[in-house]
């Protein structure tokens, strides 16, 4: 009863500090003025990642297991992941990019995890037989914290795409406006192309800033993906004898593998670097919520214990 109370109260400290964290980033975002609420919203996710590691450590012990059994506990976990990928840029002041991206993800996942639909599961129960094995820490938290670093690392990928197409777009118009202002305005086009170029320029940098750090993350999530994949084939040759199964789960995750690989070879060829490989690491956004979360909406497969209630089935 101990533990159950302490870990309702930590969930609903953690979802409510995620809350305003990502109220103040917005904020901030805005007016770049106010540098004090942004170092309170930097300690808030300090203090959130406390919180669900607080929230994580009760229910193992509550339980007896390590907490990555069902949707529910690997949600908590991935926003456990979001929030310790989110303290990177308190120690490294130039990496804001990323903060941006982890903060949003660790209170949609957070929400979810603790919304009405998984009710039904926020109980602990009795391990089923196959996962009650030492593994289970190995395979699960590498592979939740492969999808959680994928994810981040793809979403900036996605805001690459954006920016880009924006400059392009917009380099286009202006270039057009430029010329028809510069037949009738002789004396504007010094001043003109000096703010053009250092506009041009900060998108660039901004470009090249998230290519570099979506390359980054993404080559650490490929790392865990690996790990995780080749102790699943260890764990499955125990548990049922064969190391590979083409089961849903199995099959999405090397999809999700094959996708990463691809684009972390497109990143040896200059000329395919920036847009190019980041549609690649976009594609595998959605290939990632496919094999993480679309595998469960079908209940079926030898990892359908990590499905959604039967009720919603």
């Amino acid at each position: 009863m101990i533990f159950s109370t302490l870990e309702h109260i930590l969930t609903h400290i953690s979802f409510s500090i995620v809350s305003i964290v990502i109220t103040i980033h917005l904020i901030t975002f805005l007016v770049d003025e106010i540098v004090k609420l942004y170092d309170s919203s930097e300690k808030g996710i300090i203090v959130t990642f406390f919180c669900i590691t607080g929230l994580l450590v009760t229910r193992w012990i509550s339980s007896g297991h390590f907490p990555l059994s069902d949707l529910y506990e690997s949600l908590i976990f991935l926003s456990w992941s979001f929030s310790l990928i989110h303290i990177i840029p308190y120690f490294k002041k130039n990496v804001l990019i990323l903060s941006k991206i982890t903060g949003p993800s660790a209170i949609l996942t957070q929400g979810f995890a603790t919304s009405g639909i998984l009710t039904e599961i926020h109980q602990s129960g009795i391990l089923v037989p196959a996962l009650q094995s030492e593994w289970l820490i190995m395979h699960v938290s590498m592979m939740i914290l492969g999808y959680a670093a994928l994810l981040c690392g793809s979403l900036l990928s996605v805001a690459l795409l954006v920016i880009t197409f924006r400059k392009n777009r917009k380099l286009f118009y202006k270039s057009n406006g430029f010329l028809n202002e510069s037949f009738f305005l002789g004396e504007n086009v010094v001043e003109n192309t000096s703010f053009f170029c250092a506009k041009n320029y900060y998108r660039s940098q901004l470009i090249q800033q998230l290519d570099y750090w979506s390359y980054r993350v993404i080559s650490l999530g490929f790392t865990f993906l690996t790990i995780g994949i080749l102790s699943g084939a260890v764990w499955a040759n125990e548990a049922w004898g064969s190391y590979w199964n083409w089961d849903p789960k199995e099959t999405w995750a090397f999809i999700t593998w094959i996708v990463f690989a691809i684009y972390l070879h497109t990143r040896t060829n200059r000329n395919l670097r920036g847009p190019n490989s980041a549609i690649v690491a976009s594609i595998g956004f959605l290939i990632i919520w496919i094999c993480y979360f679309g595998v469960n909406l079908l209940g079926i497969g030898l990892h359908s214990y990590g499905s959604f209630p039967s009720t919603f089935n």
